[in-house]
């Protein structure tokens, strides 16, 4: 396991490929400390990745020009290393850039076709700079297809490259065995999973639970939040002042995808106060392991929690007042009662429902 949070995003892509290598032969390309081949199921091929990973470098600093293009450049050898033996047919690009970026290059040279899946950070955060929007718009233009793992990021995705994009949804596998089951009333137990990064609304989680009153932390049996991030230094002061007012607290780092799986078996309300989100992972993890949330009605988490009936309590306000209501609402509720509606959406995050989807999409065409 990383200690940069990057472990959901790394369980779901293995999770996925091992879906994939059971219908079709697959081999994989991805980060690595150096460039190399893992003789595994499906064989990767791994790119010098540098010290930092691309999404923590920005193109706008010069100073990260240099480990930038070294990486770009070891990604597209290894892709065309993982191509060399003519028995690539298709590639698929996790994300529109810089993977994409990669794949059109070699898949022009072989005279093969690609496809790219936009999973948010590319189309959101790459697309508002005006040289790279205009790559990433012809890179997802030309692909043959493009799948999105968010309907309101497809919808973004399609109108900067000029074409549809179809909704493909992402999610690492979880057992989805309880430890607990989920309580009926309270003393509930929230938990906050994922990275301190104002996007994700850790903040304006921290503001909402000084705004709770005595009754309603005679409500919560413990708040925990786990994760890391940018946010560290203003997440532990403001956990130190809860803490000595007597609010109870519990502060860990990331979590791997077994960790995250048991705190979530064991938690009765999982919090998502973000700001800008498609389907965050964590959101199809609480519903592998029937866990309730508590979200702000930001990008598809509505259409989400929605879907059929109700597994959460939602605020339209995205302010610290606006959640910290919904969690007043949330724990006067019988919590297990949001916890069943969560089995009737299990099948729309099975990650061997999306590896058939997107094989039988290709096989089409």
């Amino acid at each position: 396991m990383t200690n940069d949070g990057s472990e959901a995003a790394g369980a779901f892509v293995a999770d996925f490929v091992d879906e994939l290598a059971k219908l079709t032969p697959t081999r994989v390309v991805g980060p690595g400390t150096n460039e190399a081949i893992e003789h595994t199921t499906a064989p990767v091929w791994r790119f010098a990745a540098g010290d930092k990973p691309l999404s923590l470098l920005s193109p706008l600093n010069p100073l990260h020009w240099i480990p930038i293009l070294r990486t770009l450049r070891s990604l597209r050898r290894q892709v065309a290393a993982a191509c060399a033996d003519g028995r690539v047919r298709h590639i698929l690009a996790l994300w529109v850039l810089p993977s994409g970026w990669a794949a059109r290059s070699v898949a022009r040279r072989l005279g093969i076709s690609y496809s790219v899946w936009a999973l948010g950070s590319d189309i959101w955060s790459l697309g508002k700079l005006p040289i790279i929007r205009n790559l990433l718009g012809c890179v997802g233009k030309e692909a043959s297809f493009a799948f999105a793992d968010g309907i309101q990021l497809g919808k973004d995705a399609e109108t900067l490259c000029h074409r549809p994009f179809e909704f493909l949804p992402s999610s690492r596998k979880l057992s989805g065995i309880r430890s607990r089951p989920v309580a009926t009333e309270p003393p509930y137990r929230l938990l906050f999973l994922g990275r301190w990064h104002p996007n994700k609304g850790i903040d304006l989680l921290l503001e909402a639970l000084h705004l709770l009153d005595d009754e309603d932390w005679q409500k919560i049996e413990e708040v925990h939040i786990a994760g890391g991030g940018p946010l560290e230094h203003i997440v532990q002061q403001e956990v130190e002042k809860l803490r000595l007012v007597g609010r109870p607290l519990r502060l860990s780092g990331y979590q791997s995808k077994f960790e995250a799986e048991e705190i979530l078996s064991m938690t009765d309300w999982l919090l998502i106060p973000s700001r800008i989100e498609s389907i965050p992972v964590v959101l199809s993890d609480s519903i592998q392991m029937q866990t309730p949330t508590i979200t702000t009605a930001t990008g598809d988490i509505p259409r989400i929690v929605s879907l059929l009936s109700p597994s959460g309590i939602q605020t339209n306000e995205i302010s610290p007042q606006g959640f910290s209501q919904a969690i007043k609402s949330a724990i006067r509720e019988n919590a297990s009662s949001y916890s069943t509606a969560t089995i009737t959406k299990k099948e729309l995050f099975s990650t061997a429902n999306s590896a058939k989807s997107l094989l039988q999409r290709i096989g089409a065409r």
